[in-house]
C-alpha cells in the first residue's frame, strides 16, 4: 500500500477539498456520485482521498489500491474493495451470486462473464448502500489489475440514484483508459506564492531567490518534488543552484530524489524496503517471514521508518508510490530474485497459489519447468474464474521459462490464444510468431493458421480474414474433421458479413472447400446442417439448398441445442431463416438467441443478438418494442465497449420516416462499416435507404438506393432490396428494371414457399402487371400477408392496392384500403408511410387526421424500457439485472413514469402504454 502526505499535500487545495465536500454532501443527500482525481506522481492525491476518508462521517468506507506488482492478478483490486461485504452474496441473483463467487474463487464454475461480475458488485454495493452511504476510495486506480478496472469502471457508469460515491485517484500520464469519460477533478501544482512557502518551510534556511524560482517553476509546484529533490544537496548546492537535477520527467526526478535518499542507507533496510516493495499486499507479517529468511536485522525498519519512507504496522505503507519505485530500481537482478525467493517461500501454496507462483518466476536466474507448470495452473485458475489477461500475462512468462522447444512453442500458442480473448491483438501475433518456431506438428500449425484468422476478423472485421479462415480449415481437414467444419462455417460466417468489400476467397471458393470437406464423424449437429445448407445455396442454389437449411432451422429450434451452438450461431440460424421468408422461425431463433445470451451472462454477443430481434420488431410494425431493444443494446454496448454498427436503430428510423435524421445515420452507418470492411453492411444501408425513400414518394431516389443493395447477393438483406427496387422501377417506369428484379424475386420465393413470401411475389408482381391483371395479385397479396406477423408488408399491400384503385378510379373500393392502411402505419408510427396514405386518401375527397404527439412519447428510452418491463410484471431486480442498473436506480425511473403517464400503479402501468396489446420484448 501507498500513503502521502496530508498535511503538506492540503497546502493551496481550497477548491479541490470543496469539490470533494460537495461529493460526500452529495452522497448523504442519496444521489450517486462518481469523481476521478487525476494528477502527476506527488501532486496531492492520495492527500486529498485521505481528506475525504477523514471527513466522511455518517457514511461506510470501502477502500481498494492498485500495486503494480499485482497488474497481472485477476481480481484483486476488486477483492480488496469488496471482501468486507462478502458476507452478502447470498442475497444476489443466482447469476450475479455465482458469477462473484467464482471470479473471486470462492466456488468452482465456468468462466463469468466480466460484465455480469459487474452487475454484481454494483448489485452488493447497492445492497451495502441501502443501510448507509457508502464511499469507494481508490487508489492508485492506474496499477489496478485489468479485469477490476474494467469492472469498478462498468460499476461506476451504471450508478445513478444509489447513495454510493466512487472516487478513484489516478497519476497522470497513465493507461487507465476505462475510466476516461468520467467527472474528473485535475489536481495541478501548487500556485508559486504556496510552492515558494512550502519550499522556505522545509528548508529552514535562506535560499537565493532565483535558484528558488527555479526550483519552483522546475517542479510546476508539485508538493512532493518540493520537498524530495532538495534533499541531499549540500547548502552550497541549493545556495548556488549547481547541485539541481538536469532536465528529465518530474517523476523520474521525484524517484531520483528518493534514490538519493536510500544510498546511505544500511544494506539490511535497503533489502527490507526491497521486500516490502515487490510484496503486493501490504502484510506485514508475510514481510517480516520473509526478512528472517534473507537475516535482514530486526532495526532495519526503524531506519526506515525513521528515514520517512515507510510506517509498518499491521499494514505496510510506503510514503509515497515512488518509494516502491525506487527500491525495485535501486536493487540488481540478484537482488531482486534473492527477495523473491524468499517471499515464495513464506506464502501460502494453498491459501494463495498464483502469489507464490508468481514470486517463484521471478526468482527464477533461468528456465525452469516446475515454476513454468505452476504459472499454467496460475493461468488455468484465472481462466476459470474469467481472468483472460491475467491467465494470458501468466502463460506469456511460462513461455519464458520454458526450455524445451516444443513446450516452449505449445505454450507460446497456448498464451497467444489467451492474450487473444483478451482483447490483445498484438500481443497475441507476436506471440503466435514465436509459437511457430517450435516442432509443431501438422494439427498444430493448423491451429496457429486458425487462431491468425481469428485475429484478422476481431482486429480487423473482414477482409482478410475468409482467406485465412479458408486456409486454416483446409489444413485442419485431414486432422480434425470437426473443427474443420467448424472453421468453414467461420469462414461462410466472415464472408457473410465482409460481403462486397472482400479481397480474397469468396463465397464460391469456401462453399466449395466445404462441400468437400469430410463428412460429420457422428450424427450431424445443427451446425452441420447449417454449413452443408450454406455451400448448397452457393454452389447449386436455393431449391436445392433450401430443403437442407429447413432442417438446420429446425434443428436450431429443437430444445435439445446446445447453449455453445445457440450462442454461436444463432445469428446466423435467424439470418437463414429471414432469407427462407420464414417468419415464424427467424422470431422464435431471434428471440431463442436473445434468452440464451441473457441466461449465459454472455454481454458480448447479446447486442448482435439484440440487433436481430430489433429487424424482427420493425418487420412486425412493433417500433416501440423495437426502441426498447436498441435501447437495451446501447446500454450494453456501452457498459461492454462493444462497438457494432446499429443497424438496428437504423432500421427502426427508416421505417418512422424522419427523412433528414435517417439519411444522416445511414450515411454515419456507411462510414463506419466501410472502416470496418463489413460490407454487409452497405447493402443494409442501401436498402434500408430505399425504404425510407419509398415511404415518402421519393421513387428516383430509392430506385438509386434498392440498385446499390442489389449489386451484391448479402443474404437476407438481397431479397428485401429486390422488393424495394420493384416498387421504385415501377414507380419511375423503368419496367425492365423491374421485371428482372421481379424474375430473381421469384427465385427466392418459390423455394421459400411461405405466405410471407407468396404475399410479397404476389405484391411485386401486381406492380408490374397490366391494368386488368393487377387486381388478383393484390388481393392474394393481402391475403397470404395476412396470415403472418409481418404487418408493415401487409400495410404496404394495402397502401399499394389502394393507390391502383384510386388510380382506376374506384374511390369508395381505394379509401377502404387507404384508410386500412393509414390506420395501421399510424398505428405503428410508420410517419413516412403513414403520410403516404394520408396524401392518397385526400386525393379520393377524404380528409385522415395527423398523427399527434402523445404524452407517452414524453419517456426516455430508458424510461420507457423500464415501462414496458414493469407492465409485462418485471421485479424491480429482474429489471435491474437485465439493464445492468441497480433495484434502486429502477425504482427512481418508475417514479418519473408514473409522474408523466399520470398514473399511481404498475397494474395502471400497462394501459398507460403504447401497443400493450403486443408481444412482451422480453424473450
Amino acid at each position: 500500500m501507498s500513503g502521502g502526505d496530508p498535511g503538506v499535500g492540503l497546502r493551496g487545495r481550497r477548491i479541490e477539498c470543496q469539490a470533494l465536500d460537495r461529493v460526500l454532501a452529495g452522497v448523504r443527500a442519496g444521489e450517486s456520485q462518481v469523481l476521478v482525481v487525476r494528477g502527476e506522481a506527488g501532486v496531492g492525491k492520495t492527500a486529498l482521498v485521505t481528506y475525504l476518508l477523514e471527513n466522511a462521517s455518517g457514511c461506510r468506507i470501502a477502500r481498494a489500491s492498485g500495486v503494480e506488482s499485482e497488474v497481472e492478478l485477476a481480481f484483486a483490486g476488486l477483492h480488496q474493495l469488496c471482501a468486507p461485504f462478502l458476507d452478502r452474496i447470498e442475497r444476489l441473483p443466482g447469476p450475479q451470486r455465482d458469477a462473484l463467487a467464482t471470479g473471486f474463487g470462492l466456488s468452482p464454475g465456468d468462466p463469468p462473464d466480466r460484465f455480469l461480475v459487474g452487475l454484481a458488485v454494483l448489485s452488493l454495493l447497492a445492497e451495502v448502500a441501502e443501510e448507509e452511504p457508502l464511499v469507494c476510495l481508490i487508489d492508485d486506480a492506474h496499477w489496478l489489475d485489468r479485469v477490476s478496472a474494467q469492472t469498478l469502471a462498468f460499476v461506476a457508469r451504471r450508478l445513478l440514484a444509489e447513495r454510493i460515491a466512487m472516487v478513484f485517484a489516478v497519476r497522470e500520464p497513465s493507461d487507465a483508459h476505462e475510466l476516461e469519460g468520467l467527472r474528473e477533478l485535475r489536481v495541478r501544482g501548487l500556485d508559486d506564492a504556496d510552492a515558494s512557502a512550502l519550499l522556505d518551510s522545509v528548508l529552514g534556511r535562506p535560499l537565493d531567490e532565483r535558484v528558488r524560482d527555479r526550483l519552483v517553476a522546475e517542479t510546476r509546484g508539485n508538493p512532493l518534488a518540493l520537498l524530495e529533490l532538495p534533499r541531499g544537496l549540500t547548502p552550497t548546492e541549493l545556495a548556488f543552484g549547481f547541485g539541481l537535477p538536469e532536465t528529465m520527467p518530474l517523476t523520474s526526478r521525484i524517484e531520483e530524489g528518493f534514490l538519493r535518499r536510500l544510498e546511505p542507507l544500511p544494506a539490511d533496510t535497503r533489502r527490507l524496503l526491497l521486500a516490502a516493495a515487490v510484496e503486493p499486499v501490504g502484510d506485514a507479517t508475510l514481510l517480516w517471514r520473509a526478512a528472517e529468511l534473507l537475516d535482514i536485522s530486526a532495526d532495519a525498519a526503524s531506519v526506515a521508518e525513521l528515514a520517512g519512507l515507510i510506517e509498518i504496522g499491521a499494514q505496510v505503507r510506503f510514503r509515497h508510490p515512488l518509494v516502491r519505485s525506487a527500491a525495485c530500481r535501486a536493487a540488481d537482478t540478484h537482488e531482486l530474485q534473492e527477495v523473491h525467493r524468499a517471499l515464495a517461500e513464506v506464502t501460502d501454496a494453498d491459501r494463495d497459489p498464483d502469489r507464490r507462483a508468481w514470486h517463484r518466476a521471478h526468482a527464477a536466474v533461468g528456465p525452469d519447468e516446475a515454476v513454468a507448470e505452476e504459472l499454467e495452473h496460475s493461468a488455468g485458475r484465472a481462466q476459470e474464474r474469467g481472468g483472460l489477461a491475467a491467465a494470458a500475462a501468466l502463460l506469456e512468462e511460462a513461455t519464458r521459462l520454458t526450455l524445451d522447444p516444443a513446450q516452449r512453442a505449445q505454450r507460446a500458442l497456448a498464451a497467444a490464444q489467451a492474450k487473444h480473448q483478451a482483447g490483445e491483438s498484438d500481443a497475441a501475433l507476436a506471440l503466435l510468431h514465436m509459437a511457430q518456431a517450435g516442432p509443431f506438428d501438422e494439427l498444430q500449425h493448423a491451429n496457429v493458421d486458425l487462431l491468425r484468422a481469428k485475429i484478422a476478423f476481431a482486429s480487423r472485421r473482414g477482409n482478410d480474414a475468409p482467406p485465412l479462415l479458408l486456409s486454416a480449415g483446409r489444413r485442419l481437414e485431414a486432422l480434425d474433421a470437426t473443427l474443420a467444419r467448424e472453421t468453414y462455417l467461420e469462414a461462410f460466417s466472415a464472408a457473410l458479413i465482409v460481403g462486397r468489400l472482400s479481397r480474397g476467397a469468396d463465397m464460391m471458393e469456401i462453399a466449395q472447400a466445404a462441400r468437400a470437406a469430410p463428412a460429420p464423424v457422428s450424427t450431424p449437429l445443427a451446425s452441420d446442417l447449417l454449413l452443408d445448407g450454406l455451400a448448397l445455396l452457393v454452389t447449386e442454389g436455393r431449391a436445392e439448398a433450401t430443403p437442407v437449411l429447413k432442417r438446420a432451422i429446425s434443428a436450431f429450434r429443437s430444445p435439445c441445442l446446445s447453449t455453445d451452438e445457440g450462442l454461436r450461431w444463432g445469428w446466423l440460424a435467424g439470418r437463414v431463416a429471414q432469407a427462407l421468408w420464414d417468419d415464424e422461425s427467424w422470431e422464435v431463433l431471434c428471440i431463442r438467441h436473445v434468452r440464451l445470451a441473457r441466461e449465459a451472462g454472455a454481454l458480448t454477443a447479446l447486442p448482435i443478438a439484440l440487433r436481430s430481434r430489433i429487424f424482427v420488431h420493425t418487420f412486425w410494425g412493433e417500433l416501440d418494442n423495437g426502441a426498447t431493444l436498441a435501447a437495451e443494446a446501447r446500454v450494453v454496448s456501452d457498459a461492454t465497449g462493444t462497438k457494432l454498427a446499429a443497424y438496428g436503430t437504423v432500421a427502426l428510423a427508416a421505417l418512422r420516416g424522419g427523412e433528414a435524421d435517417t439519411s444522416r445515420l445511414i450515411e454515419a452507418t456507411i462510414e463506419d462499416v466501410m472502416s470496418r470492411g463489413e460490407g454487409m453492411g452497405l447493402g443494409i444501408s442501401h436498402f434500408l435507404a430505399a425504404l425510407l425513400h419509398n415511404g415518402h414518394g421519393r421513387y428516383a431516389e430509392a430506385l438509386t438506393a434498392a440498385e446499390s443493395a442489389c449489386e451484391y447477393e448479402d443474404l437476407g438483406v438481397f431479397t428485401w432490396a429486390l422488393a424495394e427496387l420493384i416498387e421504385a422501377a415501377a414507380r419511375t417506369d423503368r419496367r425492365e428494371v423491374a421485371d428482372a428484379a421481379l424474375q430473381r424475386l421469384s427465385e427466392s420465393t418459390l423455394a421459400g414457399a411461405t405466405d410471407w413470401a407468396r404475399g410479397v411475389e404476389a405484391r411485386s408482381r401486381a406492380l408490374v402487371s397490366d391494368d386488368d391483371a393487377a387486381e388478383p395479385f393484390y388481393r392474394d397479396a393481402i391475403e397470404c400477408l395476412g396470415r403472418t406477423r409481418v404487418r408493415v408488408e401487409l400495410a404496404r399491400a394495402h397502401l399499394l392496392y389502394g393507390e391502383w384503385l384510386r388510380r382506376a378510379n374506384r374511390r369508395l373500393d381505394a379509401r377502404e384500403q387507404l384508410r386500412t392502411a393509414h390506420d395501421m402505419f399510424a398505428a405503428m408510427g410508420a410517419e413516412g408511410f403513414c403520410e403516404r396514405a394520408r396524401r392518397e386518401l385526400l386525393a379520393t375527397g377524404e380528409t385522415a387526421r395527423k398523427r399527434t404527439p402523445e404524452t407517452r412519447d414524453d419517456l426516455t428510452a430508458q424510461e420507457a424500457q423500464i415501462a414496458k418491463l414493469a407492465g409485462d410484471g418485471r421485479t424491480n431486480p429482474e429489471i435491474g439485472a437485465e439493464l445492468f442498473i441497480s433495484p434502486r436506480t429502477v425504482e427512481w425511473h418508475l417514479r418519473k413514469v408514473f409522474t408523466k403517464l399520470d398514473v399511481s400503479s404498475r397494474k395502471q402501468l400497462r394501459a398507460a402504454l403504447p401497443d400493450s396489446g403486443r408481444t412482451a420484448v422480453t424473450a
